[in-house]
């Protein structure tokens, strides 16, 4: 099969050519060389063809991370197939409505979530695809033939490859459609940022229905004949023994597993002196997170993302952490940005406060099977990220919040990120999430949700943070809880959030 420059399949079968002895991945123990997992991809693309799965297919799979997982992702890189990984968090009745969006040709399920497979494609009904286990003994050895056969052709470099589903936490879910020229743009301006060699390390602990889980240092490494480490779940004690056993050099998290690492009892034990390129993404790292890494030696790099944009965007350097803290940083080499005024959609120069709009060739192509959602978030080839950002005078980015977290009160803005901010501040309060709430006089106030690691009183809090910010900005309501919800990757469901409260709301209003 002849393939496009850019075709991400070229990447395994050239290095496979180079360093096929040399450990592709370690699952949890087992070991697969670069020959081996080529082998395995490229005869699965052979077998994909002949049941009919050729270029444009869909083939979903449900799996944690796993080596079987990846060759399907290579297989489909080199068929030029979509690849579109489910979340195994879901809920049956969550997981058969992302079937029927996302309409795969093949649905491949490890064993382990063979009865969430199953459930899902009972609900889906007659319009379920055809299906098969995951696996060397599964998928690979035998396939149930399309329904719908396509032809078998070179894979081109704007071929869809893989297609990632946005978490849903405000609106339905949405694929976002990534082809093989964004995934090699967005790795190759990784690549320059933080340069990586085939003697690296990384361990891939973010779960593979998530972009990052590919294309922030696992398709790199595949690229420069590096090593992958996977892991399934996050246990900090674990993650602290693999980067000591493995010498793992290069990883990505969010910020709360990086302080559920440094909260590890034996952390002070573990090696970590392997550890050179430390990425943070999700959310800002907190200040004193990153102090604390890097009094232990190991200094973090704070990255800035969405899924559209494959997702690498802005990054900050450990080195500028000090300079700017609480900053996300300048854009990635290839990378365009813009702010915005958001009511009048007019660039803003210089140092300015508006909406973050980015521009490049790691742009997805669209979301899946709507074209109206893809024209939302597009003005002439950029795309509004929805994100309200500060761009200093040096070009360095701050995120301030989502345009849509923000609320009025009064008649003002107010953004959660920075009430959050002050109130995290006390000295026994852990996490603070504010929403807004309906306000029959001022419109709109803050509802707060407090996690504490000791009692601490309403009346407390807010006098604390009435040193920090204006009156309109501190919330009216607060409610400790034991912790905030989160999505897959550890992010702040914030629609839950906004539910629970009005929930509360309501139930004080008929109380009264």
């Amino acid at each position: 099969m002849v393939e496009g420059e850019h075709t991400i399949g070229r990447w395994l079968r050239d290095r496979a050519a180079v360093d096929g002895a040399r450990v592709a991945i370690d699952d949890r123990g087992v070991l697969i060389d670069y020959a081996s997992l080529h082998a395995r991809a490229e005869a699965f693309a052979v077998r994909l063809g002949q049941s009919g799965y050729g270029a444009g297919a869909r083939i979903a799979t449900v799996s944690g991370n796993s080596i079987d997982q990846v060759v399907v992702f290579f297989a489909c890189a080199l068929a030029g197939v979509m690849f579109v990984p489910l979340s195994w968090r879901l809920t049956p009745a969550e997981l058969s409505e992302l079937l029927r969006r996302s309409a795969p040709d093949l649905l491949l399920i490890e064993d382990e979530y063979a009865s969430l497979g199953g459930e899902a494609l009972r609900l889906v009904g007659d319009d379920r695809p055809p299906h098969a286990a995951l696996g060397a003994t599964g998928a690979e050895a035998q396939l149930p033939s399309a329904r719908r056969p396509r032809e078998v052709r070179p894979t081109s470099s704007d071929d869809p490859l893989l297609v990632i589903y946005t978490s849903g936490s405000e609106a339905a879910p949405k694929g976002v459609v990534l082809t093989h020229a964004n995934c090699f743009w967005n790795n190759l301006a990784l690549s320059q940022a933080m340069p990586m060699s085939r003697d690296d390390v990384v361990l891939a602990m973010l779960p593979q229905h998530h972009i990052a889980a590919w294309n922030v240092q696992p398709l790199l490494a595949w690229w420069v004949g590096a090593t992958v480490v996977l892991e399934r779940s996050f246990q900090p004690d674990r993650v602290l023994q693999l980067i000591q056993e493995r010498g793992v050099t290069a990883v990505m998290g969010v910020p709360t597993q990086y302080r559920m690492l440094l909260d590890v009892s034996c952390f002070e034990h573990y090696d970590l002196s392997s550890l050179r390129r430390v990425v943070v993404g999700g959310a800002t790292i907190p200040q004193q997170l990153a102090s604390d890494w890097a009094e232990h030696g190991v200094p973090l790099t704070q990255g800035y993302g969405l899924t559209e944009a494959a997702p690498n965007v802005l990054y900050l350097r450990p080195e500028d952490l000090a300079e700017h803290p609480g900053a996300v940083g300048r854009p990635y080499p290839t990378v365009d940005t813009l702010i915005v005024d958001p009511a009048t959609e007019l660039p803003l120069e210089g140092a300015a406060t508006g909406e973050l709009w980015v521009r490049g060739p790691s742009l997805f192509a669209g979301y899946l099977d709507d074209e109206a959602a893809t024209a939302r978030v597009m003005r002439d080839g950029w795309l509004r990220t929805g994100d309200l950002v500060h761009r200093d005078a040096n070009g360095v980015h701050r995120i301030v919040d989502r345009l849509k977290n923000i609320y009025v009160s009064g008649g003002e803005n107010v953004a959660p990120a920075e009430v959050e901010r002050a109130l995290a501040a006390h000295p026994l309060v852990d996490e603070v999430a504010v929403v807004g709430v309906p306000d029959p006089v001022w419109g709109e106030r803050g509802y707060a949700f407090v996690v504490t690691r000791e009692p601490l009183t309403t009346d407390e809090l807010l006098a604390f943070g009435k040193d920090r910010l204006a009156g309109f900005k501190l919330p009216s309501y607060v409610e400790f809880v034991d912790e905030l919800p989160r999505s897959a990757i550890e992010k702040i469901a914030r629609h839950r959030l906004r539910v629970a409260a009005l929930r509360r709301l309501e139930e004080q209003h008929v109380e009264r």
